[in-house]
């Protein structure tokens, strides 16, 4: 590297010619593809439609197609309103992501065949002569050639403090020029770019972290090994009964539906869309759906300071005479006044913040003659007024020179999380725009970080919310550990530089020791996050910049600002567009009401699962099934559908307690159970009461909605005008499906045996349900060995999937 840099610093202004800037295109020496895109409409499509879920579906629906009952599709709707939500939400995001994505629209200029010319960032090849000056960001690694610029590189290190860059230094690609400008000779292109090469460690497929995404793809895998013997079992047993094949058919496609929560995934889907919608309407963008209820259970929370707990920006905290008080600190503040108002046309972050402070002030400036902008290599700036008076302001060494150790105790005492500039007055400047004479202090500026007014009312509700935070920045850790405590973040004082992590061991104790990290890079970053994940916790990773990427690839859940960089945004699941962390609560408490009314609302759709799956190994040994599919979907619709949409809609800001499928099973399994009995009863007596078919599957029919609506009523617990609303509604479908719609759906008229059946082995099911469901419920709350059996269940699935 120090070859490329002496020759790049002696490297003659005129540029590539014409014929060099094709020769490199040629060789594929450009800086095209140095971003990083979003998925491709095709490729989003693809994976939403190619699943076992659908293929399933789509077998059966073949099958019910081969018999000419075009009635008995109904199912099908369901399926493709899923794969609809699915597609139109990941698009939706996409095309968000894409408009936020707007710096390949900037222009980039170039030094070329000794002209000056402006060229699209992909157009730039290597060893081209690139000018920055003032706000532009550093399209692809370059050595500096000429110029003096201050950087801001915290998209790339999370250190605020801008660092300096002269003749001979590297820039690296997605840095700022903060103040100055200079000339630089591209060195690096495309991925082989710094913010390129991070970009690429953060490609890989990260698994989504959903326990009801992992809960619903255990039940269809499930599900899925039952359908081949079961249905191939219950269709040639059929058949043996002499059944015809149509019949038999559909009474096996019934089975298989049943056993298939096509609602469930649909009202997952809508449930998780509407909120995202919801939260859209908050400038939030969400971009992976299941990511809402993992934020719902995040038990640890992974802060950068810049940009989350701070703006961003500096502001003036303190100005003060040279005593450290206010009795000439009028004259200090007309001096800073004075010099930040003549370099405002090059304003950096320090001299905005001055500018925003004194003319929030009404402090006049004075008249200026002559100007001293700021350097990286000088550390300071000034300005020679009108009168002949100069003044300076900047880093106390530099200014004070060997004096500054004499206001050591002062730069102390103005506060840990400050940068502290002297203001002085001296003789004026020479040719070199050094000081001349001896600078006379006149008082001290105190900068900070400008923290977010709502960040200590946010880090308060995850306090209360048990959820433990840790700050992790590559700011000096005092700094960090000052701002941390300012907004209120528990054990603050619990520092340490992670430069001194040095071994994996070190880094994985300092997780439980410590709850600010600085100094921290970005494979640090991630490492972090890995080893909290490895101690059983819930991690969700927020930040803006190129240095937070590895990390928000690694964390549960991860949390971009729009302001910062390309990379973060498109990998982040959840996007604050105006970049206001403030919104965090409102995604936790609608991660919590979906996450709480799904687990009620999934157990509806788990009883049809469990009970065709029960009732086709019943069917057998003693076909038909009791079903066709048409009645299944009046089923689907009035006791399963209408119902968990209405309640899963509910608020309900309850903290996620327990297992997802544990939850859902301690109330699907007695409805499950009972109506298995139940059915199976009416099937085995029905040669006994003399039933045809029809007549049997249409008391099948009745006393599942029996137990259905009892189910409903349990759930709805306690009750409210909507949810009573609700139970007649779902009653008033069944009686409507049975009476006016009994055509369509092919249900006979009762008899006596039929009434008689109902009522008694209604009664004695409802009264079971009822016991079991008591027990069921109180089993979870006391977190026995039930739940744990759930726990370990999906706990073993996960593995397997891995």
């Amino acid at each position: 590297m120090e070859d490329v840099t002496d020759k790049a610093a002696h490297d003659a202004p005129s540029g590539l010619t014409d014929a060099e800037v094709a020769e490199r295109v040629a060789e594929g020496r450009s800086n095209a593809n140095a971003d990083l895109k979003t998925k491709p409409v095709w490729l989003i499509v693809c994976q939403h439609v190619c699943t076992l879920f659908n293929a399933v579906n789509l077998l059966l629906a073949v099958l019910v197609i081969s018999t000419g009952s075009f009635r008995n599709l109904l199912f099908v709707w369901v399926v493709i309103a899923n794969l609809g939500i699915g597609i139109f939400q990941e698009i939706r995001s996409k095309m968000v992501v894409d408009k936020l994505s707007i710096i390949a629209a900037r222009k980039v200029r170039v030094i070329r065949s000794r002209e000056r010319r402006e060229v699209a960032v992909q157009d730039i090849v290597l060893d081209d002569l690139i000018e920055l000056s003032h706000g532009d960001q550093v399209p692809a690694d370059a050595i500096v050639c000429s110029g003096v610029a201050s950087m801001n590189e915290s998209l790339l290190t999370g250190e605020s403090v801008p660092v300096g860059k002269s003749e001979g230094d590297q820039l690296m690609s997605g840095s700022f020029v903060d103040s100055g400008s200079l000339v630089a000779k591209v060195v690096r292109v495309g991925a082989e770019s710094y913010a390129a090469r991070i970009n690429s460690e953060a490609k890989y497929i990260k698994k989504v972290n959903s326990e009801i995404m992992g809960t619903l793809n255990m039940i269809i895998r499930f599900a899925t090994y039952l359908l081949g013997p079961l249905g191939v079992g219950l269709y040639l047993r059929t058949i043996a009964t002499g059944s015809v094949t149509t019949d038999a058919v559909l009474t096996t496609v019934a089975a298989l539906v049943g056993m298939i929560p096509q609602g469930l995934v649909l009202l997952t889907s809508t449930v998780l869309a509407i909120a995202t919608i919801r939260l859209a309407r908050s400038k939030v963008l969400v971009q992976q759906l299941y990511c809402i209820e993992t934020l719902a259970r995040v038990d640890v929370l992974c802060l950068d300071k810049t940009g989350t707990i701070t703006s961003g920006h500096m502001e003036v905290q303190k100005v003060v005479d040279s005593a450290l008080g206010d009795d000439d600190a009028a004259d200090v503040e007309t001096s800073i006044s004075t010099i930040a108002h003549g370099l405002a046309s090059d304003a950096n972050e320090t001299s905005n913040a001055i500018l925003t402070y004194v003319d929030g002030r009404g402090v006049k400036p004075l008249p200026v003659a002559r100007t001293i902008p700021f350097s990286s290599a000088r550390k300071y700036s000034g300005c020679v007024c009108s009168n002949g008076r100069a003044l300076v302001m900047g880093a106390a060494q530099f200014v004070l020179g060997e004096g500054s150790g004499a206001v050591g105790d002062s730069l102390r005492t103005l506060g840990e999380r400050t940068r502290v500039l002297v203001v002085c007055e001296a003789d004026g400047f020479d040719d070199d725009l050094a000081i001349k004479g001896e600078a006379r202090l006149l008082g001290f500026v105190a900068i900070q970080d400008e923290i977010r007014r709502s960040a200590s009312d946010t880090i308060s509700f995850f306090k209360k919310q048990g959820v433990d935070l840790k700050i992790i920045s590559g700011d000096d850790p005092v700094t960090v550990s000052a701002i941390a405590s300012k907004v209120g973040v528990p054990h603050a004082e619990r520092y340490v530089d992670a430069s001194e992590l040095d071994t994996p061991g070190k880094l994985f104790d300092a997780v439980s020791r410590y709850s600010v990290f600085g100094r921290v890079t970005p494979a640090q970053k991630r490492e972090l996050v890995k080893a909290i994940k490895s101690q059983g916790h819930t991690v969700a990773m927020t930040g803006d910049g190129v240095n937070d990427v590895l990390a928000l690839k690694e964390a549960d859940c991860s949390v971009a600002m729009a302001s910062g960089s390309d990379a973060a945004r498109n990998v982040a699941e959840i996007v604050l567009v105006d970049n206001d962390f403030a919104h965090m609560p409102e995604v936790v408490a609608e991660g919590r009401r979906s996450i709480n009314n799904l687990q009620r609302s999934a157990s509806l759709f788990l009883v049809k699962t469990v009970f065709s799956a029960a009732l086709a190994l019943v069917c057998i040994v003693n076909p038909p099934y009791p079903f066709l599919p048409i009645q299944m979907s009046l089923i689907s619709a009035s006791i399963i559908g209408i119902p968990s949409f209405v309640l899963a809609l509910e608020p309900n800001h309850e903290r996620v307690t327990g297992n997802f499928l544990g939850n859902v099973l301690a109330r699907s399994l007695p409805a499950s159970v009972v109506i298995s009995v139940v059915v199976g009863l009416a099937t085995c007596t029905s040669g006994v009461m003399g039933l045809d078919f029809g007549q049997t599957s249409t008391l099948c029919t009745l006393l599942t909605a029996l137990i259905g609506l009892a189910l409903i009523a349990r759930i709805s617990r306690p009750m409210n005008p909507l949810r009573l609303a609700l139970l007649f509604v779902s009653a008033g479908t069944v009686l409507i499906g049975c009476t006016l719609l009994k055509g369509l759906f092919e249900v006979s008229e009762l008899n006596l045996q039929m009434w008689v059946f109902l009522v008694v082995a209604g009664g004695l099911g409802l009264i079971v349900f009822n016991l079991l469901y008591d027990r069921g419920t109180a089993a979870v709350c006391d977190e026995g060995g039930y739940s744990r059996f759930m726990r370990s269940l999906e706990e073993k699935h996960g593995r397997n999937r891995s």
